[in-house]
């Protein structure tokens, strides 16, 4: 998991959410919010890699009692300088690995995060995680998108996702590996600035082993926060798995 010595320190926190702004839009907050509430009843919930609460937030101001994890001060100090940001608790840490006190009702990771760790050894210990953190018959949500390798053509390692005269956005995979970065070039003045993060894309069926080896099972799949129903031209998926009650 990266740190604040990495990519998700001062130098990304500083404009994270101005980058990501698509994404605190009502439209793309309100419907993972409505089922989270949801899913949490009158239970807590635990955000696996909780940033600048784009999320955590605005569950928060639902009622639901937020607690995160996450390994970057500099996004977490972004989220205690929001207003309602003392309302949620955060334990700095690899949300892999690392645990708080008591159970919830829902735990959840959104935005593609569980592509933050970078090993198939740390994904499957995130998930045993949630389990272990999970009350009786609570649930585990994960969003993520689909791995897009239908566009790469044999030779190809790059798909670019953003192209404009300032930016250029491109992902590159390693089939072999599924090590995958995101590359973003950014022209400043005339000179072209170049970062990228690291990532490891995982499929939904990986998701489920992953799943039932920390003893959950697969409740629900959509498309994405509206339950619309997942298909083989889906780019991402909500997924939803339950730990049994007894």
């Amino acid at each position: 998991m990266l740190d604040d010595d990495g990519y998700f320190g001062e130098s990304i926190a500083a404009d994270y959410d101005d980058s990501a702004a698509d994404m605190f839009r009502p439209g793309a907050v309100d419907p993972a919010v409505d089922l989270l509430a949801e899913l949490a009843g009158g239970g807590r919930a635990l955000e696996f890699g909780v940033g600048t609460g784009r999320i955590a937030l605005p569950l928060a101001r639902r009622g639901v009692p937020v607690h995160g994890i996450d390994m970057s001060q500099a996004m977490v100090a972004r989220l205690r300088a929001k207003p309602g940001g003392d309302a949620v608790g955060v334990t700095i840490g690899d949300f892999a690995t690392s645990t708080v006190p008591g159970t919830f009702a829902v735990a959840y990771l959104v935005f593609n995060t569980i592509n933050n760790l970078t090993t198939q050894d740390a994904q499957v210990a995130c998930f045993r995680n949630a389990a272990a953190h999970l009350d009786p018959g609570g649930r585990f949500v994960v969003e993520v998108g689909v791995p897009d390798l239908r566009r790469l053509p044999p030779g190809q390692n790059a798909v670019p996702f953003h192209i404009s005269s300032t930016r250029w956005a491109f992902d590159t995979f390693d089939v072999a590996t599924q090590a995958m970065s995101s590359h973003y070039v950014t022209i400043v003045d005339g000179r072209a600035e170049h970062w990228s993060l690291p990532f490891r894309y995982v499929w939904p069926a990986e998701l489920d082993l992953m799943a039932q080896l920390a003893g959950l099972r697969l409740r629900d799949r959509w498309e994405g926060w509206t339950r619309a129903p997942f298909t083989g031209e889906s780019t991402r998926h909500v997924s939803v798995w339950e730990k049994p009650a007894g």
